[in-house]
């Protein structure tokens, strides 16, 4: 029994402890529910805040978009109130324009009926006094017409030909000055001796002897002579001389030189020909490069290349119508460069073109083409200056010329080549120039005589009054001129003088 109400005491008390354990939960759940409820409701009420804050933002935010949507709108109401204003103006007034314009428009309808029936009385009235006039007058209007362009077409050629030939005398005279002023003061400032030769050398023998070792045994030694130098050697019955003959001056100058070699020293056989011939190359090689070093020292003209030196050179052994042409560019340098000073231009470009002009000549029997050409064609490739190389090709008038030392070295070529002495030319072909110029002269409609006067430095034209006027007249001379320059060659210029005069003859008996 004491066992048993022991253990129901204990249980008893395990069941007090139990509830009074429970009962300690209870009251700590509960402290913990009611600080969650107090933390959730303080979360609640600063979310709340929060939101309100939000919503307060967001309100105020769309109030400002809102009102400043508005103010948008009332302005662009009032600047669409105040276009519509402008438009309504402008229409007024395009209507009242457009009403102006139509009354114009009618006024001008009525002034043009009012002209054309003017008009319309005008023309009326023209063809009444042109009937009246062709009636007086017994002309019609053609004839009449016809008639009064002839006569202001005969005054108005009278007059060309009168102006023309009082600006041409004026300006012929003063150009005649000046150009006298500069070529006088060129060529006095200028003396060049003259040197002529021509296509064949003669070399003197010791005695008549000598020819026949010339000639040698069946004529293998002028055979092996000839081979060698290109030439043509002539024996004949002159006394104590032999003739060389080539048109190449420099196979000239070296067969010349192994001739008087051989004549010396007197072996004279193949094998020492062949020696000597090459020597005697060696010693023209040598001239002509001293004579191309020579003219441009002389005239003062540097910076040439050495291609252009020994070209330069090879023209101390060429002639052109009997004028040593090394001389003759040598003096052209020199005349180039005083009349540049003269007139302002440049005086080393007029020099060095004057020099140069003729380089073409030193090859023109090897390269197709003229030597203008050639020689403009071999300074170009040698990087002469540019100006130079217009001088040289066109102191010919084979291209255009551009500058005035292009001029002046053309200039310097005809007062070297033309004057007194200087040039030369066989009988027969003067006289084929001669004919040619006349034949020239002939040629053209209207001519009635022509003369050549002055050996072929002037040609006289006299040509037939009725069929050529004062204005033809001077279109025929510069024609003619035109033509000789192109189909001829002539040193120098020559002068085309056309001469239109008709005479009245009557008879008194």
């Amino acid at each position: 029994m004491e066992f048993i109400a022991a253990l129901i005491g204990l249980v008893v008390g395990v069941a007090v402890g139990v509830g009074g354990l429970l009962f300690m939960q209870n009251r700590q759940g509960n402290s913990r529910r009611r600080a969650a409820e107090d933390e959730a409701r303080q979360i609640t009420a600063a979310a709340n805040e929060e939101a309100q804050r939000k919503q307060r933002e967001v309100e105020q935010q769309a109030k400002r978009i809102t009102d400043e949507a508005n103010e948008n709108a009332i302005r662009r109401r009032r600047e669409l109130d105040k276009e519509d204003e402008r438009l309504q103006r402008r229409r007024e007034d395009l209507d009242k324009r457009y009403e102006r314009m139509e009354q114009r428009e009618q006024n001008l309808n009525k002034r043009q009926s009012r002209l054309d029936k003017q008009q319309t009385d005008l023309e009326k009235l023209q063809e009444e006094r042109a009937e009246e006039l062709q009636r007086i007058a017994q002309m019609t209007i053609d004839e009449a017409k016809t008639e009064l362009m002839g006569l202001a077409e005969q005054e108005a050629r009278n007059d060309m030909a009168r102006i023309i030939r009082q600006v041409e005398a004026e300006a012929r005279e003063e150009a005649d000055n000046r150009a006298r002023e500069v070529i006088s003061l060129a060529i006095q400032r200028l003396a060049s001796e003259h040197v002529s030769e021509i296509a064949v050398s003669v070399i003197p023998l010791p005695s008549d002897e000598m020819k026949g070792r010339i000639i040698g045994r069946n004529g293998r030694n002028i055979r092996a002579f000839e081979l060698a130098t290109g030439v043509d050697v002539v024996v004949d019955d002159t006394p104590e001389a032999i003739t060389v003959s080539s048109f190449d001056p420099v196979r000239r100058e070296v067969a010349k030189r192994t001739m008087a070699k051989l004549v010396t020293d007197g072996r004279i056989h193949p094998a020492r020909i062949e020696k000597l011939v090459e020597d005697a190359r060696a010693e023209v090689e040598t001239v002509i490069r001293q004579e191309g070093e020579r003219a441009a020292y002389e005239t003062g003209v540097v910076g040439l290349h050495p291609e252009i030196l020994k070209l330069l050179g090879r023209l101390k052994f060429r002639t052109s119508y009997g004028q040593n042409q090394h001389a003759h560019a040598i003096e052209t340098a020199h005349i180039a460069g005083m009349i540049a000073a003269e007139l302002g231009a440049d005086v080393m470009i007029a020099k060095a073109g004057g020099l140069l002009h003729d380089l073409g000549k030193a090859v023109d029997h090897e390269v197709e083409g003229t030597h203008a050409q050639i020689g403009a064609d071999l300074a170009k490739r040698y990087g002469v200056h540019p100006k130079v190389v217009n001088a040289i090709a066109s102191h010919h008038h084979e291209v255009e010329q551009e500058f005035i030392e292009s001029y002046i070295v053309e200039a310097s070529d005809a007062i070297s080549g033309a004057r007194p002495g200087a040039r030369r030319e066989s009988l027969e072909s003067y006289v084929r120039r001669v004919r040619t110029l006349e034949e020239i002269a002939n040629s053209f409609e209207g001519v009635d005589q022509s003369y050549a006067l002055q050996a072929g430095r002037e040609v006289r034209i006299i040509v037939r009054p009725e069929v050529v006027d004062d204005l033809q007249a001077v279109r025929l001379s510069k024609e003619i001129a035109k033509k000789i320059e192109e189909t001829m060659q002539y040193p120098g210029q020559i002068k085309v003088q056309v001469i239109r005069e008709r005479r009245a003859v009557e008879y008194a008996k």
